[in-house]
């Protein structure tokens, strides 16, 4: 019997595709992803329609949609519903060795043999934190492990950078900058030192007397950089193994992230274009071409159906994900579009809406703390960086889209038998009490304070 092939995904927490060179971005942040991307294939418009980690990973894992996972908020409550099966827990049942590194105690990380984890928060003595070094510390080892059994493995690497805080190690932290952070004429940050929710956390790892916010989007955009660096390290220890034809790789995000914009900076919370938008490469040697892009929408939800494809193991699940194969075979005529979707998010905020390839409609639930008004609308043509709301000056284009939103959610309540899980889920924000009344009490309830209280609702997640 012929060995399957190996599987290692990297789920890259907080990766935005729009600063990836391999996707365009005119810095060049992926060098090594990008001789990557030449060598598979790479989905130009792939998306992860709910925000934040614990659903975007959730229905990365499982193949479903937030009403098949059931799962919407940061927060989660309660394990992944036992309606649904994990990608480690079916490859498990199929003889393979799996490993989780990064993502202990989350509920959408179900079913792994084995976890691992290394520190992703808290800085060294240089003040920086390596963390995509100490991923390698640990998941390297554990690599050649996995390689030398018998068995086909399955490794998942949550990668933390470039999730905040941002602290890439030199010379990473200035491979972007030449400026001068401490301008006290410059007045960026201002708006955000006063956000009261957030400011604390915030200004306690970006240096203090910093005034620039171009400084701080470059430190994320060195935590991509030094990432790649170290991803090369396992690419390289594949290679060295021996097992790099019979490995699938695959590299992605569970969600992108805010930088200084929105008024929701540096988080991954609202529903606009840059926390949607995420990056999806495909590997595997002598079975997928090579330097193939492909420009059809592709959703999260989509990649487990195609690895199994890809394994050649019927799972008898009915994925809301669909197998890619189609599109990678150059067969779209196979292959079932889904260019209009559902959007939510329940990071900081609780939002849906609804995205089309021109237009984005975004509803508030309950009122956010960012004040900001119950409907919104964009132009994502005419308007891609979200600025000017038509929602007063289009009520025609408001009542479409929210006409299709309450459709499709009434056809996946139908279908899945329960109630639309951005409904129920009304602690969403920890706080053990109601949907706020006003956004004066959101901004007054919600706090994170410090590098240990984000860690924590993390380790939560």
């Amino acid at each position: 019997m012929t060995k399957k092939p190996n599987v290692i995904l990297f789920g890259i927490d907080s990766l935005r595709r729009d600063r990836m060179s391999s996707y365009g971005y005119s810095r060049l942040t992926t060098p090594h992803i990008d001789k990557f991307a030449e060598e598979g294939v790479l989905f130009e418009n792939h998306f992860s329609p709910s925000i934040p980690t614990t659903p975007g990973y959730a229905s990365m894992l499982t193949g479903m949609d937030c009403f098949g996972t059931d799962v919407v908020a940061l927060r989660h409550n309660g394990p992944l519903g036992e309606h649904v099966k994990t990608l480690p827990e079916l490859l498990g049942e199929h003889g393979y060795n799996t490993t989780c590194v990064g993502f202990t105690g989350n509920p959408s990380s179900r079913g792994f043999q084995q976890y691992l984890d290394y520190e992703a928060w808290q800085p060294d003595e240089t003040e920086r934190c390596p963390k995509a070094e100490n991923l390698n510390e640990v998941t390297i080892p554990e690599l050649k492990r996995l390689a030398e059994d018998e068995k086909p493995f399955f490794l998942f690497l949550r990668h933390m950078d470039p999730h905040s805080p941002y602290l890439p190690p030199k010379p990473y932290e200035r491979i972007f900058y030449g400026g001068d952070e401490y301008d006290p004429a410059n007045e960026s940050l201002n708006e955000m030192k006063k956000f009261k929710p957030f400011a604390d956390f915030l200004t306690s790892w970006i240096p203090e007397g910093c005034t620039d916010s171009e400084y701080v989007d470059a430190q994320y955009d060195g935590a991509i950089a030094y990432m790649d660096a170290c991803i090369q390290n396992i690419l390289t220890a594949v290679k060295s193994l021996g097992i790099e034809d019979e490995t699938i790789i695959v590299i992605t995000s569970d969600h992108g992230e805010t930088l200084n914009e929105h008024q929701c900076w540096y988080d991954h919370h609202s529903l606009y274009e840059h926390n949607l938008v995420v990056p999806l490469i495909i590997k595997y040697p002598n079975k997928l071409p090579k330097g193939k892009r492909i420009s059809d929408i592709t959703l999260i939800k989509d990649i487990m159906p195609t690895i199994l494809e890809l394994l050649e193991i019927k799972a008898n699940i009915s994925f809301d994900g669909r197998n890619l194969m189609p599109l990678i075979a150059g067969k779209p005529q196979e292959f079932q579009q889904e260019s209009d979707f559902y959007i939510t998010e329940c990071t900081w905020m609780r939002k849906h809406g609804w995205r089309t390839p021109e237009w984005k409609l975004i509803r508030a639930l309950e009122p956010d703390f960012h004040f900001k008004p119950e409907i919104e609308l964009y132009n994502l043509i005419k308007d891609p960086e979200e600025l000017n709301n038509l929602a007063d000056s289009e009520p025609q284009i408001v009542n479409l889209l929210l006409g299709r939103m309450d459709a499709y959610i009434a056809k996946r309540e139908r279908e899945t038998g329960r109630i639309n899980p951005m409904y129920t889920n009304l602690h969403w924000h920890g706080l053990e009490r109601g949907p706020f009344r006003s956004s004066q009490e959101a901004y007054d309830s919600m706090y994170i304070g410090s590098i240990h209280t984000a860690q924590q609702l993390q380790e939560k997640e």
